[in-house]
This record gives C-alpha cells, sequence and structure tokens, in this order.
C-alpha cells in the first residue's frame, strides 16, 4: 500500500504551523509546572523578600500533616461522588431524551444550558437553595424531620458541594451521551427486539459496551474536574469548611498559598496533586482501557 507524503512549499512552514500551539503549550503548561515544581523547593519569609532552598522539607512537612491527609480522603470522596453523580445521571436524560420523538432539540438545549453557568455561580446558586435560613429545600426537609444546615454539618456540606458541581458538570457529560447513543445502530436493538430481549436487557448489553469509549474519556474528564475545576464552587458555598470537611487539595493550595502566604508548601501541594492526576490518567489508560470496546 502506498502511502502519500505531505509536501509544504517551505522547509519552515510546518514549523510555522506548530508554533503557536507549542507556545500556548509552554507559556500555560510547561512554564507554570516548572515554576512550581522549582517553588516546592523553597521556603519564603513572610513578607516574600527572601527566599532558602529546602529540598524536599515541604514535602515532608506535608506528610507529617494530618490535615494534608484529611484533605486527600475529602478530595477522594468529593471526586468519586460528583463523577459518578454527574455521568448517571446525565446518562439517564440522554436515554430519556433519545426515545423521545417530540421535543427532543427543546430538551437537549435546556440540559445544555447549564454548562455555560460559571462555576461560582453554580455554587452561589445551590448555596441559596440549601442555605439554612432562606433556603426551600431545608425548609422542604425540615417538614420530613431532617435539620439541614451545611454551616455545622460536615456530611450536608459535602452533600451539597457534590450536588452542585455535578449539576455543573451534567450538561458536559449529556452532550457526549446523546451523541453515543443516536450513533448506536437501530437494526442492532430491533434485531434483539425480535429475539425478545427486554429494553433493561437490551441497554446493557448492546448500547452500554457501544458506549464505552465515551464512558472512558468521560470518567477521566470528570476526575480531573473535580480535582481542579471546581474551586470556584467550593469557594462559593462552603470555603472548605465546616472544620475541614470540604476543603478539597486544590482548595487547600489556594488557601495555604494565598491566605496563609506559604508559597512552598503551595506548590509543594500542586505539584502532589499533578502527580495525582497524572497517576490516576495513567492507570485507567493502562487497565480500565482494556475493558473499552472500540
Amino acid at each position: 500500500m502506498q502511502t502519500k507524503r505531505m509536501t509544504f512549499p517551505s522547509q519552515w512552514l510546518p514549523y510555522a504551523l506548530l508554533a503557536p500551539q507549542v507556545i500556548i503549550t509552554l507559556i500555560f503548561f510547561i512554564w507554570p509546572s516548572a515554576r512550581a515544581l522549582w517553588m516546592s523547593l523553597l521556603r519564603e519569609d513572610a513578607w516574600g523578600l527572601r527566599s532558602t532552598f529546602v529540598g524536599l522539607d515541604n514535602f515532608r512537612r506535608l506528610f507529617d500533616d494530618p490535615l494534608y491527609f484529611n484533605s486527600l480522603q475529602v478530595t477522594g470522596v468529593f471526586a468519586v461522588g460528583t463523577t459518578l453523580l454527574s455521568m448517571g445521571l446525565a446518562l439517564m436524560f440522554a436515554v430519556m431524551v433519545n426515545n423521545m420523538i417530540r421535543s427532543r432539540d427543546a430538551y437537549s438545549t435546556f440540559l445544555v444550558w447549564p454548562y455555560a453557568v460559571a462555576p461560582a455561580v453554580a455554587g452561589v446558586l445551590w448555596w441559596f437553595i440549601f442555605n439554612p435560613s432562606i433556603g426551600i429545600l431545608p425548609y422542604v426537609l425540615d417538614m420530613v424531620g431532617y435539620d439541614w444546615n451545611h454551616r455545622s454539618s460536615g456530611n450536608d456540606a459535602m452533600i451539597l458541594v457534590i450536588l452542585a458541581a455535578a449539576w455543573k458538570q451534567i450538561s458536559y457529560n449529556f452532550i457526549f451521551f446523546l451523541a453515543g447513543l443516536q450513533s448506536v445502530p437501530q437494526s442492532l436493538i430491533e434485531a434483539a427486539a425480535i429475539d425478545g430481549a427486554s429494553r433493561a436487557k437490551r441497554f446493557w448489553t448492546i448500547v452500554f459496551p457501544l458506549l464505552s469509549p465515551i464512558t472512558f474519556f468521560l470518567l477521566v474528564i470528570n476526575i480531573i474536574y473535580a480535582m481542579f475545576d471546581t474551586f470556584g464552587i467550593i469557594h462559593a458555598t462552603t470555603e472548605g469548611g465546616p472544620s475541614q470537611a470540604t476543603n478539597i487539595l486544590v482548595y487547600k493550595v489556594y488557601r495555604d498559598g494565598f491566605v496563609g502566604q506559604n508559597f512552598g508548601s503551595s506548590a509543594a501541594q500542586s505539584v502532589i496533586l499533578m502527580g495525582i492526576v497524572i497517576v490516576l490518567t495513567v492507570i485507567q489508560f493502562r487497565y480500565i482501557e482494556r475493558r473499552v470496546n472500540y
């Protein structure tokens, strides 16, 4: 088989076409990562006027800090809860909309709108809904005997931030799931229906396996979203409280660095957070991708 080779009128044209992406990657990814790695090896004074090289001392202090391990645990619970809830609801909505004949486009538009809401705005919306003083849901929950107060209850606060973060991400997942459902060959589903397979069996044995590439992609994206892109939601709803109950890693980086002015520890935490995401992504592509049917 003969392959075609692309030729350019100038030997510099390929490099010119690659230059914008390379420059953006260097400025917004490589340089900040290298800067954070270097700062994690330093310790600055309270005024930020002098830096001292301390090696891995910032990392050793983190591993001796119980609050940091609490933040790791909180991040794990938050990431798993947000990912499962947002992907589960998005898949359910996508199946419901895909089965519609009329009003499919209208429902799709309504379900996509929340993705345009900024994370901080989404946090404020859910803060008002669950506000113990003026929120409607605490009033409803009080009627059934549950005293909701995310200001004093860590479990209530975690539920609040998971709901807000999942609601923000459902639209993104919904778009991909709906596109995947619309690409499933109807002949396979009709053949299974003729053979007597129930609707649930047709979904779990035919449709869902065909959605595995999209599910795998969204699994990676949602975990990264929960660990990095939910700062605005946490800051607008609970600010990491009460009693560190919602202080996820990305918010702890902000609190220690910009509030506590401990830039060395904050940089070390950001390096560890970046390493955790890289390890999780490698594990997902190395082991989970084997179960994906392309």
